[in-house]
């Protein structure tokens, strides 16, 4: 298994690391601060800057095969390290910021639309995330005004863990039909922005929401006859 260091300290831009393994699929680490792609979130890239003074690009991080390993996919044509070599993992950290900016600015959206979501994706300059909204209308400028106003109130922003059994007791807990949390490793994580949005989320986020900066609402559109996907960007 990879010691996931970002799932406790989202802000941890580098770590010192030993490489595991290393094939076709790509390279694990004993520990990492890289994310791997998941809940609508991209994958990390950065680089593994190795002893002799070289580097390795990292075009993407993803889960692997087995339960609880990370895999640092890199670039194209980049020569693998060999097991045992020691490196250290660094995380392009403004791509990162952005993506638990949009990440956390998600949540806050769905604490203002109320309706269950189901699906959604994350990226540096746009978002968006669809919800079964049968026979329902939404007010685009409404929408971006309750962002701005949530995020500008500075809202705190943290994690915390429950057991599998009182998440199975509490299962208005989940939002996402189309995704469920991992169950059955004991305990789930929840991201919990104060008095706001409470739910399961394994992503990175930033500490409050003022962090977020100010967002606009882009397009809302009609993906079939319940769907409704509202667009979220930057209004830098």
């Amino acid at each position: 298994m990879t010691e996931e260091l970002f799932r406790e300290d989202a802000y941890a831009r580098s770590c010192d690391a030993v490489v595991t393994a290393a094939d076709a699929d790509g390279i694990r680490l004993d520990r990492t601060v890289f994310y791997p792609m998941g809940g609508g979130q991209p994958g990390d890239v950065g680089v593994l800057q190795l002893a002799d003074g070289g580097e390795i690009a990292i075009a993407d991080t993803r889960k692997g095969a087995a339960a609880g390993e990370i895999v640092h996919v890199p670039a194209e044509g980049a020569a693998l390290p060999a097991p045992g070599d020691a490196v250290r993992a660094e995380i392009d950290w403004d791509r990162r910021h952005r993506l638990m900016r949009m990440h956390s600015c998600m949540h806050l959206l769905c604490a203002v639309i109320e309706g269950d979501v189901t699906g959604g994706q994350i990226g540096e300059a746009k978002s968006r995330l669809d919800f079964n909204l049968p026979d329902t209308s939404l007010d685009k400028e409404h929408i971006t005004a309750e962002l701005n106003r949530l995020i500008a109130e500075d809202h705190a922003v943290g994690t915390r863990w429950i057991g599998d059994d009182e998440l199975a007791a509490n299962p208005d807990l989940v939002r996402t039909m189309s995704v469920q949390p991992p169950s059955g490793q004991g305990r789930v994580r929840l991201l919990d922005i104060a008095g706001i949005d409470l739910q399961p989320c394994g992503g990175t986020h930033v500490k409050s929401t003022a962090e977020i900066g100010r967002v606009r609402v882009g397009k809302i559109e009609n993906k079939g006859r319940q769907n409704r996907r509202v667009n979220i960007l930057f209004d830098d």
